[in-house]
This record gives structure tokens, sequence and C-alpha cells, in this order.
């Protein structure tokens, strides 16, 4: 039972953690453009408008992809309640690994609309 509560508070980790960075990222970016915190890429940090947009686009994706993952991943694991250590472990490990998609998949969405918006040297592009 043990087993089980701590895969449930460990599969609920990353959709929370998507969550409350989206909505960070969302209303506010880090107000200076610096190498620990924020989505910090060479292109985000190019000047403050690209880092703005940065934050913007992927504050949206996690935000949405966050509220996606939060039933996907209580779901599969309500059902194992009771059952081995090592099922639900499994379980729980696949379900974390899944997990790891959206969160590194905002990387290629945010660089792709920032190439769409900016030229390489962080200018905005014609309409």
């Amino acid at each position: 039972m043990g087993v089980w509560f701590f895969m449930l508070g460990c599969n609920l980790l990353l959709p929370v953690i998507m969550l409350i960075a989206g909505k960070l990222f969302l209303k506010n970016a880090p107000k200076k453009i610096n190498s620990w915190v924020g989505y910090r890429t060479e292109m985000s940090m190019q000047n403050v408008d690209t880092w703005k947009f940065a934050h913007a686009v992927a504050g949206r994706f996690w935000w949405k992809w966050g509220w996606y993952l939060l039933p996907l991943s209580i779901i599969p694991i309500l059902p194992l309640l009771g059952q081995t250590e090592e099922i639900t472990a499994t379980v729980g490990c696949i379900l974390m690994c899944l997990q790891m998609i959206p969160l590194l998949a905002v990387i290629p969405h945010t660089e792709k609309a920032l190439r769409s918006t900016f030229d390489k040297n962080g200018n905005r592009l014609p309409e």
C-alpha cells in the first residue's frame, strides 16, 4: 500500500510542476535574461522580446499538457491499489517515463515558434 501511495505521488509530481511552471511562465517570465531560471536556449536568450515570447509559448504548452497529464497519471494507478509492489512500481515507472515526452517536447515546440516569429538575430520577422 505504501508503494502505491509513493508511485501516485511520483506520478503527480511532473504534471503539478508543469502546471506551476506553465502558469508562472505565462504570467511573468523571469525579469532578466539569465542562465539559471527559465526557458534558456540560445534563441530564447537573444533579447527581451525572444525571452518573453519563449516563456509565453512554453508556459502555454506546459499549462495545457499539465492538465492532460493529471488524469492520465491518476487513472492507470487507481486499479493497481492492492496489487503487488512490483506491478505497481513497474506501471508507475512506465507512466513517469511517458510523462517525460511532453515535458521535453516543449523544446522543439518553442524553438519552432521562435524560428517562425524571429530571425536568427532575434529580430521579429515581418508579418
